[in-house]
């Protein structure tokens, strides 16, 4: 084994000259369970043996007693991590999966999709896509999914991610409104601190350290090395010609004052309401935090409101 380094990327990961991917945050993993505290339920799917994509899905306790046959919104839920690290398996996103879906009363479905960069973008687009079309498969309650065909109202789904799932996120709701799918009906994407960027600085981001911003530059082409660079619609949406072509009606954009992509989601809001696109945008933002503070702090005062925000948008 070689310890000489190809590539640093701390605090996310190395990269040594022999190949080897060294994770250094996000790789702890914890089992499906029914959560003590909430009575939300939780197992695991396989969506795909080839590539492999699964899930995890949650219920909350109403809908866990097998009598019940309520159907409720869904939620799909992208995590973050900078395309390369973290998952769906992970206690950070259990947790918090755990907890929306107790306060918002929903089914939950956290795509667990492949990382880079031993598996480049597009990977994580086209591995969200494919979970999208098999909930999609439920949508006439004969899906192979018991869960999904008791409980999920298909014709009230959500998209959500944080930082690189918002990006995702956001990518799915465009390509719903390019694909136009029947068989479940989007309503609205919820986007955490989004991780989006460009070439040209906005905002406060002239004020960030030319390191930072090389960071997510490289970090960008490190996860996506066929990328055009900074400026590819995949990472910067206001370059994005098909940017009114989102599909659905109402958008919520959650931004944090003390993150370095906060001026990204802004921006965002702002191409989206001057693209065309015939629906709702608003921005929500936490004074004092940082990025993804709600992940590592989420009993905090404004992690409840948000979380509170988030609920009221869906329901």
């Amino acid at each position: 084994m070689s310890d000489e380094l190809a590539q640093d990327l701390s605090p996310l990961l190395k990269v040594y000259k022999d190949g080897r991917v060294e994770r250094l945050l996000g790789t702890a993993r914890v089992p499906a369970s029914i959560h003590p505290e909430t009575g939300v339920q939780s197992k695991d799917v396989v969506i795909s043996t080839s590539p492999p994509i699964s899930a995890r899905l949650y219920i909350p306790k109403s809908s866990a007693s097998f009598e019940s046959s309520q159907k409720l919104p869904v939620l799909v839920y992208f995590h973050g991590g900078g395309f390369c690290i973290e998952s769906s398996f992970s206690p950070t996103y259990h947790n918090y999966l755990n907890s929306f879906v107790s306060e918002a009363n929903v089914v939950a479905v956290s795509v667990d999709y492949r990382l880079a960069p031993e598996h480049p973008l597009p990977a994580a687009y086209e591995d969200s896509w494919a979970a999208l079309k098999w909930v999609e498969s439920h949508f006439a309650g004969t899906g192979p999914e018991v869960w999904l065909n008791r409980h999920a109202d298909l014709n009230r789904v959500f998209f959500s991610g944080d930082s690189a799932g918002a990006n995702i996120a956001h990518h799915m709701g465009l390509r719903v409104g390019s694909e136009k799918p029947v068989g479940f009906k989007l309503n609205g994407i919820v986007l955490v601190h989004p991780y989006f960027w460009g070439e040209e600085p906005i905002g406060g981001e002239l004020a960030l350290g030319e390191s930072d911003r090389n960071l997510l530059a490289t970090l960008w082409r490190f996860c996506y090395p066929l990328t055009s660079g900074s400026d590819d619609p995949l990472y910067n949406p206001g370059k994005d010609p098909k940017l009114a072509e989102l599909g659905c009606e109402k958008v919520l954009v959650c931004v944090a004052e003390k993150d370095s992509l906060k001026d990204r989601g802004w921006y965002y809001s702002e191409v989206l309401k001057k693209s065309g696109w015939n629906g709702v945008v608003e921005v929500m933002e936490a004074k004092e935090e940082q990025h993804v503070f709600h992940l590592f702090n989420p009993t905090c005062d404004n992690a409840v409101a948000m979380l509170k925000k988030i609920v009221s948008f869906m329901n």
